[in-house]
């Protein structure tokens, strides 16, 4: 037992660290766009019909580190300041699967190819999705309103709102599902056998399937799933089988599908369901057909991962700041 903890720690440890300066830039760069382009600048671009529209909504949701809860919020205020359905369900999908953040850490796990192609697929998922509502999602409700812009930085210097927002506000969203899938991924790299992925489920389109039916119902936010994703891949999992998870978590939970249900209705919602299961799907097989190699890759690149003396230090610090948030959102009174 204490061997099987002290090898769940070095794993842990040494996840944490590669990944550590990745997630931190992701952090500063997100604090950037906050600034940069805030709420009220996004919202004021997603309203009218046709096509454009629903492509900016999608362009503007990809690197914003917002997850499937977070994004219910934000997209229910586009849709009340006069974004249409279409626009709407746009970002709704291309938003909590990515984000600068998780870009900057599948970039640190999963290598380049995934880190292109995760927000790439959010994309055009979130393009498909757009335009199936648009033509397929019943009439448009009229929910527009009419209010004074709430995104002032008054009384606040730029620089402690995008601090504020990078190493505060960022890390209490996902603080408590980073450490978590941190965790998993450790007792699944010591606990699971190798290559028992690829033996017990296979590597085609039924591992795919299976992770789909897995990742729908949960709630698994776009950063912390990509240490979960490298360690199923080091024990066999196909990459693509991983995509279809690292899409189908993050982009669906029960609770917000319920939320999408109840404000844009049962069409809507059933579109939005099938987009998300098509293109995992798809982008699932694209992958695998693509980059035969990228598994054996993977593996290697995890099985060999050190810690160098700044990744040790940034490991500390973002262990800090991570702690820091599940503090400030769940244990200060």
């Amino acid at each position: 037992m204490i061997n099987f903890l002290q090898s769940v720690l070095t794993d842990f440890w040494a996840t944490i660290g590669q990944m550590s300066p990745y997630l931190l830039l992701g952090f500063v760069v997100a604090g950037i766009l906050k600034v940069i382009i805030p709420t009220s600048f996004v919202q004021r671009h997603l309203g009218g019909k046709g096509i454009w529209p629903i492509i900016k909504s999608s362009l503007f949701g990809v690197p914003l580190p917002l997850c499937s809860c977070g994004v219910i919020p934000v997209s229910m205020s586009l849709h009340k300041r006069g974004a249409g359905k279409g626009a709407t369900v746009a970002f709704l999908l291309s938003t909590p699967q990515t984000g600068v953040d998780s870009i900057f850490v599948t970039l640190s796990l999963l290598g380049p190819v995934f880190m292109v192609f995760r927000p790439v697929a959010a994309l055009i998922t979130g393009i498909i999705g757009g335009i199936a509502v648009n033509l397929f999602g019943g009439k448009e409700s009229v929910t527009s309103e009419t209010r004074e812009d709430q995104d002032s930085l008054e009384n606040r210097s730029k620089f402690m709102t995008g601090f504020k927002h990078a190493f505060v506000v960022l890390p209490r969203d996902i603080g408590l599902a980073m450490l978590i899938g941190l965790l998993a991924a450790a007792v699944i790299s010591v606990a699971v056998p190798d290559d028992f992925f690829a033996e017990k489920i296979g590597t085609g389109i039924g591992a795919m399937i299976l992770m789909m039916f897995l990742g729908i119902p949960v709630y698994v936010c776009a950063t912390a799933s990509v240490p979960v994703a490298v360690a199923l891949i080091a024990k066999g999992l196909s990459p693509g089988a991983a995509l279809v998870f690292l899409m189908t978590g993050p982009a669906t939970n029960a609770a917000a599908f319920a939320i999408l249900w109840k404000v844009l209705g049962r069409r809507t919602a059933i579109i939005y369901l099938l987009t998300v299961i098509v293109c995992a799907l798809a982008s699932g097989l694209i992958i695998d057909g693509m980059f035969s190699g990228l598994g054996g890759q993977i593996q290697n690149h995890y099985h060999k991962m050190g810690i160098s003396p700044l990744e040790h230090i940034s490991a500390v610090i973002l262990l800090i700041v991570l702690c820091f948030g599940v503090y400030k959102k769940y244990l200060k009174l």
